[in-house]
Parts: C-alpha cells; structure tokens; sequence
C-alpha cells in the first residue's frame, strides 16, 4: 500500500512543472497543491498505520500473532487493547470457553450386539499452548480432533461390557470413556470439563429379545404364585374337611350321650326359622312338622325311641 502512494506521488510530482509552464504564479499555485497532496497522503498513511496497530481481544478469547518475516510468536495476548506492527504482524483469535461437541455411533458390545450410543463431550483448549495448536491443527481444532478420537474411545470401551452391563453400569462406562478421552485428548493440547452418555440404545432384535425375557420371567412369578395359592386352598379345605370330621364324630357322640341334645338342636333352629318368617312380608301357610316347630308332638318320642333302641343293641 505505501508503494503505490510513493508511486503516485512520484507521478504528480512530475506533472507539476508542466502545469506551472505560464509563470511564477502558476508555479506557485503547483507547487502548493503538491504540499497540501503529500500532506493529505501523510495524513492517510499515519491513520491507516494507526488504526491497523492496534487489536482488542473480548471476554473468554486469546490471541496469537503471526510475523510475515520470523512467523509464529511464542507469546498468547490476554483479553483488552494489544498492539502490533501494520502489515508485517496478524493476530488470530482463539475462542478459550469451553463448548460442546455431540458424537453418536454404531459399536459392539462385549457379547456381539450392536449398540447405538451417543457421547457429548464439553471442551476448550489449552491457552498456553494456543501457538502449538495453530501451528499444528488451526483454528478449527476441534473439527479435526475430537470426532475420530471420541469414535475410537467410545467402540474400545463399549466392547468391554456385555450388553446388560451397559445399563446397570453406565455410571463405570462413562467414567471409562471420559478417561479415555482426557488421556487421548491431551497430546492435542485440549482440556475436558465434562464427558456423559446422552442415549444408549441396542439393535430392535435386541429389544425385543430383552421383551420376551422380562414377560417369561412375570409368567414364571404368576405361575410360582398360582401354585402357593392352590397349595393354601388346599390346606384351607383340608383343615375345613378335618374340622367337620370331628363336629360330626362331637355331634354323634353327644347324641348317643343325651339324646336331649337334637331336642336342643330342633329348638334352635325353629327359633331362626321363626325369625325369619316373622320378618318377611309375604303370608306362608306351612305345617308345624315342616317349619320344625311341632316340638310337643310325638317326632321327638319317635327319635328318643329309636336313640334308645339303637344304644340298646
């Protein structure tokens, strides 16, 4: 850029005597619109070079600056106003926030099944070593590092567990593949804040095999329970069973005791009937015998009679 001013310069300076060819006042006036020229190129020169001096560096970013003649400077600007050399100097600014990056990618477990798993990973670089990461990987560092690193740690880590491992230890398989990473990652000069496993999914076959399993297992608990409640019914009506067999052996024996106890037992069981013929609303027209309540009548000596002929034999 200060070439061509010099050569324009040089070019006007030239014209001026042809143009001061009528006098000493034309001279004159040439000679003062060459100064007011060179003034005003002077002018541009010192705001161009004075405003390309200077660079700010925002909140959360660094710069590095590059040299035209030795290359590459050792030393990483911090954040406010810096200052650099027009033309022979250019600062690249680097991004120093931390930021994520999503992978999702088809592996194998342990046992064979294809898994589909996704990882998000929050990074940064590292600001000491900004010089080495422009020199090496440029600025989109991140684009050509993380996705080849992050595929190969999450498939190496994924093949050591079975499939059910994956889920009841996804705390331990993303410990794992965190400190894969950071291990990786740091002969790349890049820093990891955080690494978490954002889905976890298996092959439909998988599923649907993992589905029939989870329903044969309930069948099998329904079934464990079909058995213990019939086993219980069972001792239910055996004890009911072994219960009535011995009301009735009780009953027999009182009987042939005292036959006065179906004397007891008829009475009772008019005095319900009574009830509840008492408390119905419709007319019934029964005889005493049907109704049990004939308890002056001559069934009583009829029973008493055969009670007492049947103890005598």
């Amino acid at each position: 850029m200060s070439n061509q001013f010099k050569q324009a310069f040089q070019r006007m300076s030239k014209n001026v005597p042809n143009m001061g060819g009528g006098g000493g006042r034309g001279g004159g006036a040439g000679e003062g619109a060459a100064r007011a020229l060179g003034s005003a190129i002077v002018a541009l020169g010192l705001g161009y070079g004075a405003y390309n001096s200077i660079y700010t560096v925002q909140g959360g970013h660094r710069a590095v600056m590059f040299n035209r003649l030795s290359g590459m400077k050792d030393n990483v600007y911090g954040e406010g106003l810096n200052f650099n050399i027009p033309w022979f100097e250019r600062p690249v600014i680097f991004d120093i926030r931390t930021r994520p990056v999503n992978l999702q990618t088809l592996t194998g477990s342990k046992d064979l099944q294809m898994v589909t798993i996704a990882i998000r990973v929050l990074h940064k670089p590292e600001p000491s070593s900004l010089v080495w990461i422009y020199r090496h990987l440029g600025k989109n560092y991140d684009e050509r590092v993380l996705p080849s690193i992050m595929n190969e740690c999450a498939k190496a880590v994924v093949a050591r567990y079975n499939a059910n491992e994956l889920l009841t230890k996804r705390e331990q398989v993303s410990a794992d593949i965190a400190r894969e990473l950071r291990l990786r990652s740091q002969g790349f000069k890049i820093m990891l804040d955080d690494v978490a496993i954002t889905h976890l999914s298996f092959s439909p076959e998988y599923a649907k095999a993992v589905e029939a399993k989870q329903v044969a297992q309930q069948d099998a608990e329904r079934a464990k329970y079909i058995v213990i409640g019939a086993q219980q019914e069972k001792k239910t009506i055996i004890t009911k069973a072994k219960g009535e067999a011995e009301s009735a052996t009780l009953i027999g024996t009182a009987v042939k005791k005292n036959p006065g106890f179906m004397k007891l037992r008829r009475i009772d069981a008019a005095r319900d009937i009574a009830d509840i013929v008492s408390q119905s609303g419709n007319k019934v027209y029964l005889n005493a015998d049907s109704l049990l309540l004939n308890l002056l009548g001559d069934a009583d000596e009829k029973f008493e009679k055969s009670v007492s002929s049947s103890r005598w034999r």
